[in-house]
């Protein structure tokens, strides 16, 4: 594995046709010279002497799973919260029962990553709590644009980001499955963001993504793993024994699928959790992919403050615990929009409150594709459509530090 250059991304997934699609940009945060951090930075924020990790340790990762719904659809259960806890430390641990399908050309490279996951016992404040935050919000769908990590945006905050792994669960713009931030992005925004009906292997999910195996792929982003394929035309994903191949794969591929820059006649391992075929595919990951994510609990790693969390052991909670749901009430400022369905013109009404004079109107197509940007005027507003194809649509309201995202059918 090269220790070298790495550009800090977003990876967001989204279904188009029954297929797992990555896409990814840089990101503003800028670039990471390497995985690691500077001593002194620790050393200044660490009540606990930092340390290195012991051979063979298992690494423990707090997990705090925040569910935002506005209905009780995407209001899941504990119980698949907890399938998905379980199928992360399955995959981490090359534990899962699909393992086996790993051809026999790969198995001497299939690694158990010693990583498992818990949900935190303890929050921030050292009040008792069971790693699942419920809050009801009045933002039907969420964009990709970090909008769920805020309070004041109708997510949640995330816990304290070096200690604790934040999930967001969310219904995601259009046909999302989800994303990931990689190691050094902005600490309020450090975590992974998965769809609501993709997470776990129970409950409300939805095939060929019913395995669990979004949340792999993403939280391998976020312990610094690139896409198999390095992102790029036969690229380099910067880990030594993951073979190149020219591209990502979708489906569920044949062995051996052999692209035109595969180095033998072992073509693609289309089956590594890096690459984007189906949940029911997926079945490991290399001792090289093993290294690169453990070194960011190494001495001096990025992620390294970890090991000193205690947040799993529930006995060392202080305080009586919080309820778990934090409802926001439907009386907040809002804007209602009509006809919907829309033939040509659709028109704005702000409700409870809301300004809509001044505020930005973004239109988007359902795959998040902005289609159209205006400001609204005067008390109400209205957006002509009559040039769009029939279909559905979101429309998000920005003023100030409010946004609205709204759906819309155009006939």
């Amino acid at each position: 594995m090269r220790a070298g250059f790495v550009i800090i991304f977003f990876f967001i997934c989204i279904l188009t046709n029954a297929q797992r699609n990555c896409l990814f940009a840089p990101n503003n945060f800028g670039h990471l010279s390497s995985l690691t951090t500077k001593p002194s930075a620790l050393h200044a924020k660490n009540a606990v002497p930092p340390r290195d990790t012991f051979p063979g340790e298992i690494i423990t990762i707090p997990v705090v799973v925040h569910i935002l719904f506005s209905n009780q659809q995407y209001n899941i259960s504990d119980e698949q919260v907890l399938s998905q806890l379980a199928v992360l430390n399955e995959d981490f641990r090359k534990m899962n029962a699909d393992a086996v399908n790993v051809p026999e050309v790969f198995k001497s490279r299939a690694a158990d990553a010693k990583i498992m996951f818990c949900l935190a016992q303890v929050d921030p404040n050292g009040r008792p709590r069971k790693g699942i935050v419920r809050k009801q919000t009045s933002i039907e769908s969420f964009l990709g644009d970090d909008a769920m990590k805020f309070s004041a945006a109708g997510g949640d905050d995330a816990w304290d980001t070096k200690k604790y792994l934040n999930i967001w669960v969310c219904n995601l713009f259009g046909r999302s499955l989800g994303y990931a931030t990689m190691p050094g992005s902005e600490p309020d925004k450090d975590g992974v963001v998965i769809n609501y009906d993709v997470f776990g292997t129970i409950g409300n999910i939805r095939a060929p993504f019913n395995k669990g195996r979004t949340a792999t792929h993403e939280i391998a982003h976020w312990l610094g793993l690139k896409h198999i394929w390095g992102d790029a035309n036969c690229g380099s994903d910067e880990v030594d024994d993951t073979p190149q191949q020219k591209s990502y794969n979708f489906n569920c591929p044949t062995f051996p699928h052999i692209s035109t820059c595969s180095p033998d006649n072992n073509g693609d391992m289309f089956m590594n959790f890096m690459d984007l075929v189906d949940d029911g595919c997926m079945s490991m990951f290399t001792y090289g992919q093993k290294k690169r994510m453990r070194s960011l609990f190494a001495l001096n790693g990025i992620r390294n403050e970890m090991l000193n969390s205690y947040a799993c052991d529930s006995s060392l909670a202080t305080g009586a615990p919080l309820p778990d749901t934090i409802a926001v009430f439907q009386t907040q400022p809002a804007v209602s929009i009509f006809p919907n369905p829309v033939q040509n013109v659709v028109n704005l009404k702000p409700e409870n409150g809301f300004i809509l004079d001044g505020s930005i109107c973004i239109l988007y197509s359902s795959t998040g594709m902005q289609l159209k940007k205006q400001t609204a005027y005067g008390e109400n507003a209205s957006i002509n459509m009559a040039g769009f194809a029939a279909g559905m649509y979101y429309l998000e309201i920005r003023k100030a530090k409010s946004k609205l995202i709204l759906k819309l059918l155009k006939l």
